[in-house]
Formats: C-alpha cells, sequence, structure tokens
C-alpha cells in the first residue's frame, strides 16, 4: 500500500521566497469526494495525474498516483469534475534535509498559502522553518479536496 505522512502549516510570511528551487502552475479538480477517500486529477508541468487518496484526518493517507494524458486529463477537468478547479503556483523550498510543497492558491482560494512537508516517518524530526505557523494537518477544510466546495473566499 502507498502511504502518505505529511504536515501542513499556513504560511505567515514571505521569506520563503529565497529558498524557492522550482515552481509549477497546477490546476486540479476532483472526479469524486467519497466519505472514504477522494478522485483527483491534475495538469502540472505539462504532466496529468490521477490520484486516489484515503479521506483519513491526520497525517497519514493511503495515497495512490498514475500519470494520465493530458488531453484526457483536460477533458476531465472540463466534463467531469465535481466543484470547482483549483489553480495554484507549487513552489519547491528547501528548508533544512528536506523540500517543501508551498501552494500559493489563486482564484477562489487567493490568499491562501500552505506549506507541507512528507516524511518518512509520523515521528520524523524535522526543522521548522520560520515561515511558518500554525500546523493544519488534521483540520480538513484546508485539504484540498474541501476547498472545491469551500473556497478560501467565503470563510
Amino acid at each position: 500500500m502507498a502511504v502518505e505522512i505529511e504536515r501542513k502549516y499556513l504560511v505567515i510570511n514571505d521569506k520563503w521566497k529565497s529558498f524557492v528551487e522550482s515552481e509549477s502552475v497546477m490546476q486540479q479538480a476532483y472526479l469524486a469526494t467519497l466519505p472514504n477517500a477522494s478522485i483527483r486529477v491534475r495538469i502540472a508541468n505539462g504532466q496529468a495525474h490521477l490520484n486516489i487518496k484515503s479521506a483519513t484526518l491526520g497525517i497519514r493517507r493511503s495515497e495512490y498516483e498514475y500519470e494520465i494524458p493530458r488531453r484526457d486529463a483536460e477533458e476531465m477537468l472540463a466534463n467531469l469534475t465535481s466543484g470547482s478547479v483549483i489553480d495554484k503556483v507549487r513552489y519547491k523550498v528547501r528548508c533544512g534535509d528536506h523540500l517543501w510543497d508551498l501552494d500559493q492558491f489563486r482564484g477562489d482560494n487567493a490568499g491562501l498559502v500552505v506549506a507541507e512537508v512528507e516524511l518518512l516517518s509520523e515521528g520524523e524530526v524535522f526543522e521548522l522553518p520560520e515561515w511558518v505557523g500554525e500546523e493544519v494537518s488534521s483540520d480538513p477544510k484546508y485539504y484540498n479536496a474541501s476547498l472545491v466546495k469551500h473556497p478560501y473566499c467565503d470563510w
């Protein structure tokens, strides 16, 4: 089973910008959000992926991801999604031994900036950057699957 162990934090300042290693524009939406799983399609950097993730709270979830043809993903985004399309820029930001994913949302979620770090174990020690604040790993309103139904602009 594929497992993702990830912690998510709100970003509180712009000090991360000097540590950016790469950036990509992403569009993603959900084909289904079920009580026990979500099914997402994403296009980023010219590639498309289908992702299935368990809908459990906390930092540990089952996750499966498969590359699919971009044209198929574009058709899915246009015709098969439930909720709105999430538009964001993802920055890869170095802090210590970890490469963080920092998402700066656009559109209906503009103003929301979150950072995630993937870990090898739930107890792994990692450096907490000075540009993160409150941890929101267990708050479902910050999950992308929730943001398509209840965007940041409506909070």
